[in-house]
């Protein structure tokens, strides 16, 4: 995804960079709702930033409770704690452009696979959102414990 941002992050003087730990299960999402949350929270990174230039940020852990968690955060505009919330209604913006509806439908796709995603203000200035999802536990245990081969 961050090659389809590419472009977008270049013009904007944007760097992307990703920690992802590589030993994590795959969640039980729909693939290509889960791309599109991620797409929605990395465009909306990117274009934060289109000002000043900036980092965005990908990272994935497991959490203490085993789920996944994926984060993504800019070094842009900012996220006053008063908006983290409201962000997430449904017609509410903070761009020009904006429609309001972006971070509504992704809260509400993270919801449908028993996750949550939730925004805050990051620390080093911008923005940080992230979400959790459950993992297929049988999945995450055959990651890590290779099957016996049967005759």
């Amino acid at each position: 995804m961050s090659v389809l941002l590419g472009d977008k992050a270049k013009r904007n003087a944007v760097s992307i960079r990703t920690d992802l730990d590589p030993a994590l299960p795959t969640p039980t999402a729909d693939r290509v709702q889960l791309q599109q949350v991620l797409m929605n929270l990395m465009l909306n990174g990117v274009e934060a930033m289109q000002d000043s230039g900036g980092e965005l940020c990908i990272a994935s852990k497991r959490t203490e409770d085993g789920q996944l968690l994926i984060s993504v955060s800019d070094t842009g505009t900012g996220l006053s704690v008063d908006d983290a919330e409201r962000i997430f209604e449904a017609f509410f913006t903070t761009k020009l452009q904006g429609t309001g509806m972006g971070l509504s439908i992704s809260r509400r796709i993270i919801a449908s696979h028993g996750g949550h995603l939730w925004a805050a203000p990051n620390i080093q200035g911008g923005a940080i959102f992230q979400f959790t999802l459950p993992v297929d536990e049988a999945t995450a245990s055959s990651a890590h414990h290779p099957r016996s081969a049967r005759n």
